[in-house]
């Protein structure tokens, strides 16, 4: 089953069985909730680029932030659309799901029982229409960051910097920071573009998308092509 679920900035794609998705939406407004008031208290951490001291205490969803941005070198809020949809999955885990893809704008979190596409989409000609196959039995975070395409903030020009991790909160954080190492076109740019992940834990791989260079670094799902479909693109 699949469902449309929005909360204000929270644009999220739900799949699951009915129950799970219903325990889903529930961590999704909890968790904004108490990242709202959070905010109220701290409203620096809501708009600041740069790593964040954190607090000794705070919620479980801005703790999670905090770790993933000063994991990678940027702001806590960068990883805020992956963070949600994590704590999601794992609100419908902890229920008994089995399959659950939780997706927040184009970054993804999932457990799945099957085989599964996740589509890339970077704009342009059908060449860059690609998806990550993604086996069963895998709990992955699929994120993608864009200079071009969509409402993300990137200091870079790509079109799509996605990022795979055990962790969706820490994929997303690092999609942004790889997405702003980039702002020619060279393939030399693109290709020292993966220093700003390669040493950090949990970082399975990574793909670049800019014109017509792609480049990839670290461990990735087999990669196919793929038609475009609404059913499994994401969009950053």
């Amino acid at each position: 089953m699949k469902s449309r679920f929005q909360l204000k900035e929270t644009v999220v794609t739900i799949i699951s069985d009915a129950p799970y998705i219903e325990a889903a939406r529930q961590a999704i407004m909890e968790h904004r909730r108490q990242l709202e008031r959070y905010i109220t208290f701290d409203p620096f951490f809501r708009v600041t680029m740069e790593p964040h001291p954190m607090p000794e205490e705070r919620p479980e969803i801005v703790k999670r932030l905090f770790l993933a941005g000063n994991a990678v070198g940027v702001g806590p809020m960068a990883a805020v659309a992956g963070t949600i949809a994590e704590l999601a999955v794992e609100a419908a885990l902890d229920k008994g799901a089995k399959h659950v893809i939780v997706d927040n704008g184009g970054d993804i979190a999932l457990f799945t029982d099957k085989p599964v596409l996740v589509g890339i989409y970077a704009g342009g000609s059908a060449a860059k229409h690609l998806a990550f196959q993604v086996e069963a039995h895998e709990s992955k975070g699929i994120c993608t960051s864009s200079g071009r395409v969509g409402p993300s903030i990137s200091f870079g020009n790509v079109d799509a910097a996605t990022v795979i991790a055990k962790s969706a909160s820490l994929a997303d954080a690092a999609a942004t920071a790889l997405g702003n190492t980039v702002v020619g076109n060279s393939k030399k740019e693109i290709e020292g573009a993966f220093d700003v992940i390669k040493s950090v834990d949990g970082i399975e791989g990574a793909i670049l998308i800019k014109d017509d260079h792609i480049g990839m670094w670290g461990k990735l799902p087999k990669i196919v092509k793929a038609p475009v479909n609404p059913d499994f693109i994401t969009r950053p």
